[in-house]
């Protein structure tokens, strides 16, 4: 069926699915399109909108305020694995499935500036993936580089991205993909003293073509010292019953959203990234053409796992 575009002209149904796929599976759910490249014509900023907390619970005594402490030269090896599942379907026609593969980044990471945000450099190598398809790619992406900027809450308000020379542009849209997966999973703390028990509210927009709402509750199950272990639950809801397509391509009506899950995560606040923990977040969405009865299903789940 095709869609009348806010210009007049008509564009296919089919191809409004295919940019919806686009969308929902670049990120899993997030991430707004790189900046203008900074230091290097490889290099770019990806800007992530800041979040706010509120404290709903406060918890057990004793109380503190948790901040972490990332001074220079602070290093740290972690594994990042995401993988995103999606089933669409227009109509009656058969589902298709547009699944990202499921990635494993090792990651070293260096803390190189601490005043008043941390800066931590991130090198990516020995990448890996069952999919033989992006196995291949990522056979060329060693030494691909990127980096974050972390406040003493944990937020994470910039992520940087620089693929090697030889990355191949699946390579390179995979590891965007799982790195911005990582960054709209990550935990703001509070300033304001918890103890265990504790549970707080993250609140943040996720941008892409569709704007989000997600929110974040979490809650202080332990602490020893430093390391926090923490039970996550996200949800996401959309700004807009609508979803104005790009490029005047047209609108689509946000018939469905539902976007949920829960995990956990073990932090320390003395290391840039989490040490360990897992969340599954998905759903089914249904969008409809506003002049016929075609509708677009999909059901999405996105998993994202670190281990130490």
């Amino acid at each position: 069926m095709p869609l009348l575009s806010t210009t007049g002209r008509r564009v296919p149904f089919a191809l409004a699915a295919l940019a919806l796929t686009t969308v929902l599976t670049a990120c899993g759910d997030s991430d707004q399109p790189p900046n203008t490249p900074t230091s290097s014509p490889s290099e770019v900023t990806v800007p992530v909108t800041a979040a706010t907390v509120e404290v709903l619970e406060a918890g057990s005594e004793p109380r503190e305020v948790l901040r972490t402490n990332l001074p220079v030269g602070t290093t740290q090896t972690t594994t990042l694995v995401t993988q995103a599942v999606v089933s669409q379907q227009i109509d009656q026609q058969p589902a298709q499935d547009f699944s990202s593969p499921e990635i494993t980044i090792p990651l070293s990471a260096n803390v190189t500036a601490d005043d008043p945000t941390a800066v931590v450099d991130l090198t990516l190598s020995s990448m890996t993936s069952p999919d033989a398809t992006l196995q291949a790619a990522l056979s060329g992406a060693d030494g691909s580089a990127a980096g974050l900027s972390v406040t003493d809450s944990g937020a994470i308000p910039a992520l940087r991205l620089k693929p090697s020379a030889n990355s191949a542009n699946a390579a390179r849209a995979a590891i965007e993909q799982a790195l911005g997966q990582a960054v709209y999973r990550t935990v703001a703390l509070p300033d304001a003293p918890v103890g265990v028990g504790a549970r707080w509210v993250v609140r943040q927009q996720v941008s892409s073509e569709i704007l989000l709402d997600q929110t974040t509750t979490v809650t202080l199950t332990a602490r020893e010292g430093n390391r926090l272990s923490l039970a996550v639950d996200v949800s996401q809801t959309p700004q807009s019953p609508v979803w104005n397509l790009a490029g005047d391509a047209g609108t689509l009506n946000i018939d469905q959203y539902v976007m949920a899950g829960s995990g956990n995560l073990t932090v320390d606040l003395s290391l840039p990234l989490p040490i360990d923990g897992q969340m599954t977040v998905g759903g089914d969405q249904a969008y409809g053409d506003p002049d016929s009865s075609s509708v677009i299903r999909q059901t999405i789940s996105n998993s994202i796992r670190w281990e130490s």
